[in-house]
């Protein structure tokens, strides 16, 4: 047994999503099926997920992001998580997005019209065996404004089937719009320690001033997103690696979680032992002199 297998996700500090309370490491349902995400890639085999699953909940992991999009030729998220873990223990929180549409054939479609997000959360209830969801995300698609797209989540939430309204893939602008139509409890979007972004930046300093959760995503996949974890590190996340005999990609992650107790961690994988890794980086505490130097090797990024 290593020592990464007694660190539980405790161990990364908690946050409120809503009345929700979440430990700050969780876990992106998105690498559950298959080597890559989405049509990428080759199929998981479908024990390991939901072994993983399983182990995730036993970590302590009690905040599982997922979507109805996120399938591959053979594996549905939701549906893994389901067979998983339901009946669903009481701490748990699934936060699922919509917005995006796939078909069958796992071609992207045009995203949802504000008519249509009835639909879509009505999807992810049903794959996931939920009267309700804990918290929905809408993900931006492009549009100017998102009013009339999260007004209508609004009045789903109204209606009962969404605990929580977050937001994904937004600009300081879109926060603002949503917040004069209902509460937003999270939001996320892309962030890493090697992509430098002001527009980011200032969304995860917004989102501390309201007591909003930000939530990262590709934060260990780094450029190479949806298609898996990244090899490309810099030498500052190496050379903090190797000061604290871990691996680059819980640098990645523990870097993210010192931006601020509002941040929260989702990394996503389908292998068991990553999984161990991830939520043991929860654990990890940076000097002020490695923060520093990861931030300006983020700065010289861009």
């Amino acid at each position: 047994m290593t020592a990464d297998d007694m660190i539980t996700a405790d161990a990364s500090g908690t946050w409120k999503l809503g009345d929700l309370p979440v430990h700050r490491i969780g876990f992106g349902a998105m690498r559950l099926t298959g080597s890559a995400a989405f049509h990428h890639g080759t199929p998981s085999d479908r024990g390991r997920s939901l072994a993983v699953l399983r182990k995730a909940v036993g970590l302590g992991v009690n905040h599982i992001d997922t979507a109805a999009f996120y399938f591959s030729s053979l594996r549905s998220a939701n549906e893994l998580i389901n067979t998983a873990l339901s009946p669903y223990p009481d701490d748990l929180v699934i936060a699922a997005k919509v917005g995006p549409y796939r078909d069958h054939h796992g071609e992207w479609g045009t995203s949802a019209r504000p008519d249509q997000l009835r639909g879509h959360v009505e999807e992810n209830l049903r794959q996931l065996g939920r009267d309700h969801l804990d918290l929905v995300y809408l993900r931006r698609m492009r549009q100017d404004s998102i009013a009339e797209h999260f007004g209508a989540l609004a009045e789903l939430r109204e209606a009962g089937l969404i605990r929580h309204l977050g937001l994904s893939g937004v600009e300081p602008r879109h926060l603002a719009e949503a917040l004069e139509i209902a509460p937003v409890v999270s939001v996320q979007n892309r962030y890493a320690v090697d992509r430098p972004d002001p527009v980011d930046d200032e969304v995860l300093r917004l989102c501390g001033e309201h007591g909003i959760a930000f939530v990262p995503f590709y934060t260990v996949a780094g450029e190479t997103g949806e298609r898996g974890a990244t090899t490309a590190h810099d030498d500052a996340v190496l050379s903090v690696a190797r000061a604290h005999g871990v691996s680059p990609a819980q640098v990645r992650i523990a870097w993210t979680l010192h931006q601020g107790p509002h941040v929260l961690a989702i990394p996503g994988t389908g292998n068991p032992g990553h999984l161990v890794e991830n939520v043991a980086a929860g654990a990890l505490r940076l000097t002020e002199e490695e923060r520093a130097r990861l931030d300006e090797a983020r700065a010289q990024a861009g």
